[in-house]
C-alpha cells in the first residue's frame, strides 16, 4: 500500500523540533513489523506510518501526553488504545471495528468519575497534527 502520510508525519519535526527529520527519529517497516506482527488485530495504516515517522522521537512522542509504544498496543473496551494523557485522567483509541480504515476516527475516554467513550470527530491524522499545534503553539487551527 502506499505510503499516505509518511511525509506529513516526518515534517512534524522540523516543524516543532527546529531541526532536521533523521532516521533515527522513525522506526523501519522491518522493525515495525516485528513489533506489530505478534498482534491478532489490524493496525490501520496511519498508525504505522506515524510510527515509521517518528516513532522514535521521544520528544514527539512524549510531548505532553504518552503515545504507546508500538509493541504495547492493546485493545480494551472494545478499543485500540495509542496515547496516554501524561496525568492519566484519559486515553484515546480507535474502534475495534474500524481497524482495516486507513485513517480511522480517534475517540476518548475518560476516566472519571466512571469511564466513558466520545468521539473527537478527527481521524488519527487530523487529530495528531491538532494536538501537537495545541502542544507546542497552544492553538488549534481549523482550518488545516
Amino acid at each position: 500500500m502506499p505510503e499516505m502520510f509518511v511525509d506529513k508525519f516526518r515534517a512534524l519535526v522540523p516543524k516543532y523540533l527546529d531541526r532536521q527529520w533523521a532516521e533515527t527519529d522513525g522506526i523501519s517497516y522491518e522493525e515495525l513489523e516485528e513489533l506489530l506482527g505478534t498482534y491478532k488485530f489490524h493496525v490501520p495504516q496511519a498508525l504505522v506510518e506515524f510510527y515509521h515517522a517518528v516513532g522514535g522521537c521521544e520528544d514527539l512522542m512524549e510531548a505532553h501526553d504518552f503515545f504507546w509504544d508500538p509493541d504495547e498496543l492493546e485493545i480494551e473496551d472494545g478499543f485500540l488504545l495509542f496515547l496516554d494523557e501524561m496525568d492519566e485522567e484519559a486515553n484515546w483509541g480507535i474502534r475495534a471495528e474500524h481497524l482495516a480504515v486507513p485513517d480511522p476516527i480517534v475517540w476518548i475516554r475518560t476516566n472519571s468519575p466512571a469511564p466513558s467513550w466520545q468521539s473527537e470527530e478527527a481521524t488519527f491524522s487530523e487529530f495528531v497534527f491538532d494536538m501537537f499545534d495545541w502542544v507546542f503553539d497552544g492553538d488549534v487551527d481549523d482550518d488545516d
